[in-house]
């Protein structure tokens, strides 16, 4: 069957990655490629300009998949913007092969979040790249869903002041106050990390509380990029590398299950796991067509919401009109009786 959409042949390619050759492989080969090429051997041609590093090359030959990424790229992200963040990734991602490479720009781009280390990350483990969201990720897809006013996540250290009730009523029942005056040897190291949210309707979400000891559980039953970063020995995964923001990271996973979830934040959560498994994430980012529909749909939930709604009826307005006045009682004989004005 032919693979007639991008989709399609990145999926088909990325599933080939062994056999595929890396970016920077393609950008130093110098053979004849014809006319009718796949998605890896795409970059062979891009090799055959003059000047420019691996890095610069390979951002030209992603940027005549422009039109996928125009569409992909929600309007509120600005497509300059999105490829700087691009240049300055691609010299670390240069071993990748060119399909996963595609592959992990487009999942990212479709969830509107820029690869800036902050929002989100283009990772490479082997031959092939990878997008991870990033806490600051998750926190913008729950500020999208139009539900969540804002999201607190931190980290208390040793010697901070802190307190945990979850009996009290909140926002009583927890409370952090930072000990910011002292020097990082005085204020220890990190005991917690935590996550939550005030809701658009003034309401606030559970807290969501981690110690370490939950963190390194969660990492080593789920993150099977850290089980292959063990079992090579290369201790190269984010939980080796950037323990604490990963933990925070979890604390954050875990609280998109108590707050209002927009099917874009699913799908990203989905997309992660797949990603952490080794497995293409593209097919659960929504496509622009699908992201449209899921779009509207919301919009018809929240004016059927607000249509439920009980109103209120205005109270009557004594004199001044006919709908003003109140009607006459009447006696026992039936007769109507007004009162006189005082």
């Amino acid at each position: 069957m032919a693979l007639t959409t991008l989709k399609d042949r990145v999926r088909a390619a990325t599933n080939q990655d062994a056999e595929q050759p890396t970016v920077e492989a393609a950008v130093t080969r110098a053979a004849d490629i014809p006319q009718q090429q796949s998605v890896p051997d795409e970059l062979h041609t891009s090799a055959k300009a003059d000047g420019g590093d691996v890095a610069d090359i390979a951002l030209g030959w992603l940027e005549r998949y422009g039109e996928e990424f125009t569409k992909a790229l929600p309007a509120h992200i600005d497509a300059a913007a999105f490829f700087a963040a691009v240049r300055a990734a691609l010299p670390g991602l240069v071993r990748c092969t060119p399909a996963s490479l595609l592959q992990a720009l487009l999942t990212c781009a479709r969830f509107g979040l820029v690869p800036d280390g902050r929002h989100a990350v283009i990772r490479r483990e082997g031959k092939t790249a990878t997008f991870v969201p990033m806490a600051q990720g998750y926190v913008e897809l729950m500020y999208r869903s139009g539900r969540v006013g804002s999201v607190h996540v931190g980290m208390i250290y040793e010697g901070d002041e802190w307190s945990y009730e979850p009996t009290a009523p909140a926002p009583l029942d927890f409370t952090h106050k930072p000990a910011l005056l002292k020097s990082k040897a005085e204020r220890g190291a990190p005991i917690l990390a935590y996550a939550f949210a005030w809701m658009a309707s003034g309401a606030r979400s559970q807290v969501v509380i981690l110690t370490r000891e939950d963190a390194e559980e969660i990492r080593d039953e789920y993150s099977q990029a850290y089980q292959r970063a063990q079992e090579s020995g290369k201790h190269d995964s984010f939980w080796h590398t950037d323990f604490n923001r990963m933990w925070e990271k979890s604390a954050l996973r875990r609280l998109h299950k108590r707050v209002p979830m927009s099917a874009e934040l699913v799908a990203m959560v989905q997309a992660d796991e797949a990603g952490d498994a080794g497995q293409v994430q593209v097919v659960h980012a929504p496509d622009p067509e699908t992201a449209g529909l899921v779009e509207e749909a919301v919009r018809a939930h929240r004016a059927a919401e607000a249509s439920q709604e009980p109103r209120v009826r205005p109270l009557p307005v004594k004199g001044g009109g006919r709908r003003g006045r109140s009607k006459p009682k009447k006696n026992r004989g039936g007769r109507a009786v007004r009162r006189r004005a005082a």
